[in-house]
């Protein structure tokens, strides 16, 4: 089967549950296991490609955000406070 573009229903609905999803960890502190439904939802709603993309994107958004709140820390500097 031909794996068809989603329509713009079908991406509303896969941006909504994502950004259900990521609310809830957001409220959570990153605790998945809070969000499992929403994770479901999440994934039932978007493309697998998606989902993959938005999980790594996610990660850099995050990684992104502690360096502009906390700078950049050199991985060998961790651990010698």
């Amino acid at each position: 089967a031909k794996m068809s573009a989603p329509t713009m229903e079908e991406r509303k609905a896969c941006w909504g549950a994502r950004d259900d999803f990521w609310q809830c960890l957001d409220e959570h502190g990153e605790d998945a296991s809070k969000c499992e439904k929403l994770r479901l939802s999440f994934e039932s709603r978007c493309p697998q490609q998606w989902v993959k993309y938005f999980d790594k994107r996610r990660d850099f958004l995050k990684y992104k955000k502690k360096l502009e709140t906390e700078g950049y820390h050199p991985p060998e500097a961790a651990g010698k406070s």
